[in-house]
């Protein structure tokens, strides 16, 4: 179990989608991201599978909570 202290250590930022593209080799439905992060970090590459329906246009210029300190 995790703890307290664990928690802490992650580094969680908010991030604006600025791309999305789909990703047809992933084995279910799901969306390349580019999420902007500002100066400090940078532009950051990720990938979604989305349980709700959302369009490719939906998602641009969302703000999105990311884990930035994962290995």
């Amino acid at each position: 179990m995790a703890t307290f202290e664990d928690f802490q250590k992650i580094d969680i930022r908010v991030g604006k989608i600025i791309d999305v593209q789909d990703f047809p080799d992933a084995r279910k439905p799901t969306f390349k991201l580019r999420i902007d992060f500002g100066e400090e970090i940078g532009i950051k590459r990720s990938c979604a599978q989305l349980t709700v329906n959302y369009s490719k246009n939906e998602l641009i210029d969302k703000l999105v909570l990311c884990v930035v300190n994962f290995p």
